[in-house]
């Protein structure tokens, strides 16, 4: 029953489909190309939309003829070197060619300056006068750089722009080579010396002792430097007096002399740096060193001198006498080239006893000027730079008053320019460095009381001496070498410390 009921269904179907009418293919044929024609009209593009597409994606056919025409060319370009530099430089060119870019919109306002009120506590400090109580934007501007730059030594490169950084770069590669050309031109001296000395820190290490290679049996009392020559000198308690070659490594010892019963109080080179004028503690008896000649001269008298003893003396800086001191504040000066025996004249000097000071003229012996030393009880040294331009006296407080020698020529009571108080004992020893830009204070009273004042700052060096360890003790004397190169004490230990 069920077979015979799905065969009748499935010819009812059959025979519904065949019933259906037959399609009318010209209708079709018709509606497909109206529906064609449609699509085209619907799918052409507005002329601003192909422009937009042409400038976005390029045009296809430009494009077509472009790689065509390329490829007809590219035989002509292998073979044309010289057409496609030309090109490739136009295209270069082309390329760094920027368009200029102008504003949006312009506001009136901006060309309008604007002023600021200068009174205002905040910006009072940048008024240069009472007249600028109005200032401009860009004035102002330019005025807080200025006080910037000046604060800060210059513009630090933090602050400049990358243009500037690659042009000073340039600038600086560019200075470099005509360095080296002018190198491997010229031959000499290369390295130049600052044009002052900087305060705080000096740059100074230790070397091997001036006497190392024959250190002193009892107390040093000299050390000084050669006037011309890489010559040291020391002289002491042992009677003796040594030479040596100052290099800072070695320091080798080229002579030394005895003098029989005679500790050396104090020795001293002549200007010209021939001879060698030494004393003593217990006579008036003095030596004449002939370094030249390798002859030692007694001076047993001399006509006018009553001395019992003669102990401190100066040569002169023209070389043409030596000043003796006395007792009761005398002075006695005598001719180099007489010292065998003739007194020339004796002045008055009183500036142990009670702080005065007196300004002799050795040619005329007159007194050129007297003055107090500033709050000075009793004096013990005194020292006068090269350049004619400080006098430094040290009294047995310990204070270093360091004066203008102008004004010690003209006033009666000059002011001091600094008072130098570092020293807590008796300022026994003072010296200028040959170029006036330190003066070394020391005193024998003390262990490593000695300092390096920096001038005219009238400051001390922070690290020296260095108090590690002791390297200085009782600095009796104290000298620089005559390019300042050197510089040496000489202390209770026999030894002669050498710095550089």
């Amino acid at each position: 029953m069920d077979k015979v009921g799905k065969h009748s269904r499935k010819g009812r179907e059959t025979t519904k489909r065949v019933s259906e009418p037959e399609p009318d293919y010209d209708e079709e044929v018709l509606k497909r190309h109206k529906n064609a024609q449609a699509v085209t009209v619907l799918g052409e593009e507005d002329a601003s939309v192909k422009l937009l597409e042409d400038l976005v994606f390029g045009a296809e056919d430009d494009l077509v003829e472009k790689l065509v025409g390329d490829r007809e060319d590219g035989g002509a370009t292998l073979l044309d070197d010289d057409d496609s530099s030309d090109s490739d430089v136009e295209n270069e060119a082309r390329l760094k060619v920027q368009p200029t870019r102008t504003a949006v919109w312009e506001d009136e306002e901006d060309d309008l300056e604007e002023e600021v009120d200068m009174t205002h506590r905040f910006r009072r400090d940048l008024a240069k006068s009472d007249a600028e109580a109005k200032m401009s934007k860009q004035k102002l501007q330019q005025r807080m750089k200025e006080q910037f730059q000046k604060a800060m030594g210059g513009m630090p490169s933090w602050a400049e722009t990358k243009l500037k950084k690659k042009n000073k770069k340039k600038d600086d590669s560019d200075d470099e080579d005509e360095d080296g050309d002018d190198l491997m031109r010229k031959t000499g001296n290369f390295v130049g010396s600052s044009d002052s000395l900087p305060k705080g820190i000096i740059r100074m290490k230790t070397c091997l002792h001036a006497n190392n290679d024959r250190p002193s049996e009892d107390r040093l009392t000299t050390v000084q430097f050669h006037p011309s020559a890489q010559v040291v000198m020391t002289a002491g308690l042992d009677q003796s007096i040594s030479l040596f070659q100052v290099d800072g490594k070695t320091n080798p010892k080229i002579q030394s002399i005895h003098l029989e019963r005679f500790p050396v109080h104090k020795a001293q080179f002549s200007v010209d740096g021939e001879q060698v004028v030494a004393t003593s503690f217990r006579n008036k008896l003095f030596y004449i060193y002939d370094m030249m000649e390798g002859k030692v001269t007694p001076v047993h008298t001399v006509r006018g001198l009553r001395e019992q003893r003669v102990k401190e003396f100066e040569v002169s800086p023209d070389g043409e006498s030596l000043l003796l001191t006395g007792t009761s504040g005398y002075l006695h000066v005598l001719t180099m080239k007489l010292y065998m025996g003739t007194c020339m004249y004796q002045t008055f000097f009183d500036v142990a006893e009670e702080g005065e000071v007196y300004i002799w003229d050795m040619r005329s012996s007159k007194c050129l000027n007297r003055f107090t030393d500033d709050g000075c009880v009793s004096g013990t040294s005194m020292a006068a730079s090269k350049n004619g331009q400080y006098l430094a006296c040290g009294s047995a407080a310990g204070v270093v008053n360091v004066y203008s020698q102008e004004e010690c020529m003209r006033q009666n009571n000059p002011k001091p320019l600094k008072a130098i108080m570092n020293l807590v004992t008796s300022a026994t020893s003072l010296r200028f460095n040959p170029t006036s830009e330190i003066l070394a204070i020391a005193s024998r009273a003390d262990d490593e009381a000695a300092r390096l004042v920096h001038i005219p700052s009238f400051t001390v060096f922070s690290n020296f001496p260095m108090f590690q360890r002791k390297t200085i003790y009782r600095a009796h004397r104290l000298d620089f070498s005559p390019n300042s190169g050197f510089f040496s004490l000489a202390n209770n230990k026999g030894h002669a410390p050498l710095f550089r």
